[in-house]
């Protein structure tokens, strides 16, 4: 009687893309004399809240190239000291100018998105204590944003702040 050899099944191979952000805002005065930037506050790396938005928008359909995807391209502080929520479309009390940001790729997958505002953007005394990744200037969706420990942000003070979606 001849065995008949079972094949073995494959199983579907399925991969997922993970999508992780982090983000940090240091401010600093500039010493009269020498320029030279001291760093009086840092929030530390932090793990923010992708959104929903960010999520379909951002990603999904701008790798897709489907028509109303968005691009970052702004960074935006703001009060809001609770947390962000998933389907959140803007941060709470935004405060000041949004600031164009400068994108970069690192090589292990990670996109960087960095920008700074110097003292003359802001004219009186401020409570931080969000910050938030935007497609546009005055209006657009946020794309991420993250709450972190609340800081004064002083009328001497720049600020820069370093975010990063890490694929």
């Amino acid at each position: 009687m001849a065995s008949k050899a079972r094949r073995k099944q494959r199983e579907p191979v399925f991969e997922s893309v993970r999508v992780r952000g982090f983000c940090r805002v240091q401010a600093g005065v500039r010493d009269k004399k020498t320029r030279r930037l001291r760093i009086v506050g840092d929030s530390g790396w932090i793990k923010n809240t992708i959104t929903n938005n960010g999520r379909d928008q951002y990603i999904a359909a701008t790798v897709g190239a489907v028509s109303g995807s968005k691009v970052v391209s702004h960074l935006q502080l703001a009060t809001q000291s609770t947390a962000v929520d998933a389907t959140q479309t803007a941060l709470v009390g935004a405060t000041r100018v949004r600031k164009a940001l400068t994108a970069s790729t690192l090589a292990t997958g990670t996109l960087r998105m960095t920008a700074s505002w110097s003292s003359s953007d802001n004219t009186a005394a401020v409570t931080i204590g969000s910050i938030g990744v935007h497609n546009d200037l005055s209006t657009g969706t946020m794309g991420s944003g993250q709450t972190f420990t609340t800081s004064q942000w002083n009328s001497n003070q720049d600020l820069s702040a370093t975010y990063e979606w890490r694929f």
